[in-house]
């Protein structure tokens, strides 16, 4: 008891609560990073971006991996490494891409779908068992981003369908993870990604490449920053509580996206985005709950 005491008394906030504010600040930070890439895709092109975003990811994770100690990782691994920086560098593209042609908000609204991609993606490459509740939860999902997108109602623009793709390309990213997260540390995964997409990602930067200026310099290092802060910040928050508990927060890129949009760029979400997000949302928090259940009964068995 007096341990237990001891070792709660150490922390300043508990777990859940530092675990929610760490997702926030996450969400924040990773809504930043989205509109600046926006606002810099005017002049710079997306590869460009895509560039500097792991050069300056793999420059401020040098140091921390010089601390802890670099480990070559085996070849069944270093395989699925190779394998995820294609994928990565791929739906790195896509959603930068779609940034430059989409309004902020129904940009990181149509990515929400991460969550419902990971039903067939855990399948098809996890070998994962999918039951009804979650495959209605996952069609319950896409028709959200159906209500977003209004098909046949407007013209289905090439910024949603790259925000869609990009989704799909981050989903089959995070299910290798899952697989590098049985031998790997999460700071060596982060490490690796950087290190090998930042040279997959220099032949289309040089192939449309355009010299910053100093401010540019400036924003994009913000990027960087921005993104690397943001890994390790969702990183701690799931290593303090169950993912399941903290998914619903990710919901908030949404109305610190609208914001952003509306004062930076004079964009004000469409009335179909509100509902076709909350459809989304609960399709994806639910998936969420319900995989986490299913862990711990097959634990408890």
């Amino acid at each position: 008891m007096g341990s237990d005491r001891s070792a709660t008394g150490n922390r300043l906030l508990s777990p859940p609560i530092e675990a929610s504010l760490l997702m926030i600040f996450t969400c924040a930070c990773f809504s930043g990073m989205s509109a600046l890439i926006r606002d810099l895709s005017g002049t710079i092109s997306p590869f460009e971006i895509a560039f500097f975003r792991n050069v300056i990811g793999l420059v401020l994770l040098l140091p921390v991996m010089w601390r802890i100690g670099f480990a070559f990782p085996p070849a069944p691994a270093l395989k699925a490494y190779g394998i995820r920086a294609v994928i990565g560098i791929s739906a790195m593209w896509a959603w930068y891409s779609a940034l430059s042609f989409t309004p902020l908000a129904e940009a990181i609204t149509l990515n929400f779908t991460v969550a419902l991609w990971m039903i067939p993606v855990a399948i098809l490459l996890l070998g994962e068992k999918v039951g009804r509740r979650r495959w209605a939860a996952t069609i319950v999902g896409f028709c959200g981003v159906l209500i977003v997108m209004q098909p046949g109602a407007q013209t289905v623009g090439l910024g949603s369908l790259l925000a869609i793709f990009a989704a799909l390309m981050f989903a089959i990213s995070m299910a290798l993870v899952r697989l590098l997260t049985r031998t790997e540390r999460p700071i060596a995964i982060v490490f690796y990604m950087n290190l090998l997409m930042t040279p997959l990602s220099l032949g289309p930067a040089i192939a449309y490449w355009t010299m910053p200026s100093l401010a540019e310099w400036g924003w994009l290092f913000v990027i960087g920053l921005l993104a690397t802060i943001a890994h390790f910040g969702m990183a701690r928050a799931l290593s303090l509580v169950e993912a399941s508990s903290i998914i619903p927060l990710d919901f908030t890129r949404l109305p610190f996206a609208a914001l952003i949009g509306y004062f930076a760029f004079d964009e004000v979400p469409g009335v179909w985005i509100w509902p076709g997000a909350a459809l989304i949302a609960a399709s994806a928090i639910y998936i969420a709950r319900r995989e986490a259940k299913l862990q711990r009964n097959t634990k408890e068995r």
